[in-house]
């Protein structure tokens, strides 16, 4: 008899909701493989999921200038994992948080999906 494999959602230590799907197949997944977060997390919005398994997220901040006594406007982008049981696309907003160099350009995964 051949066993099925049920793949194991585990407790990434933060206060998320994990995701229910069970095909998920993915090694860097922080829910269903081997990945674990360490450091910092972050909420933007996805502004491209055109890559695969990547998205970059990005988000805004306001930056106080002395001299002027005032604010200015500074984005942020990061090359984040986005992994198959999240599925995030462009527009939605996400939390990230930083986990060990995937690749060059990635040193962060999707935990979480909010609504548009």
């Amino acid at each position: 008899m051949a066993k099925t494999k049920k793949t194991e959602i585990k407790d990434v230590g933060l206060d998320v909701k994990s995701t229910d799907s069970s095909e998920c197949k993915d090694k860097h997944c922080a829910f269903h493989g081997k990945l674990t977060l360490r450091g910092r997390q972050f909420v933007g919005t996805v502004l491209k999921a055109a890559a695969q398994k990547t998205a970059v997220v990005g988000w805004e901040r306001l930056f106080y200038l002395p001299k002027y006594q005032r604010y200015e406007k500074r984005r942020s982008k990061l090359q984040v994992h986005n992994p198959a049981c999240i599925n995030a696309v462009q527009g939605d907003m996400v939390r990230i948080a930083e986990c060990r160099p995937i690749s060059k350009t990635k040193n962060f995964i999707i935990i979480e999906r909010f609504k548009k």
